[in-house]
């Protein structure tokens, strides 16, 4: 009888299938929408990305006491203190263009509606 995963790795794997799902909508949605999406995906503080980032930043702890113990290749530390710097560097990259994808994702904007222009109120008389 196989044990069922911790929840950790239960975890890990139910994101990695909501992930899968977000992207097959992604490329369902009209554009407004898409960017929304996108932005919030991109957003380093409490998007996506900045927490993959930050993932993999916590990995790189893991990996570097592992290795410092044997029980890790050193090369694990380095690849994941690597990919955990480029991360970092594309989500500075990214943010820079948030201001482009909130603008595409915001509704446009609706102009004031003109009151209707008054209609004379002329009584003509009979004679």
């Amino acid at each position: 009888m196989s044990h069922p995963a911790p929840y950790p790795v239960r975890l890990a794997d139910e994101i990695t299938r909501q992930l899968g799902q977000l992207a097959d909508h992604l490329s369902q949605l009209p554009p407004p929408q898409a960017a929304q999406v996108i932005a919030r995906v991109l957003d380093p503080d409490t998007g996506v990305l900045g927490g993959v980032t930050h993932l993999v930043a916590t990995g790189s702890v893991f990996a570097k006491d592992q290795a410092e113990r044997g029980a890790l290749p050193a090369e694990v530390w380095l690849a994941l203190g690597r990919a955990s710097n480029e991360l970092g560097d594309i989500t500075l990259d990214l943010d820079e263009h948030k201001d482009a994808l909130q603008r595409v994702g915001a509704p446009p904007a609706t102009t004031a509606a003109k009151p209707p222009a008054p209609a004379p109120l002329v009584v003509r008389r009979r004679r």
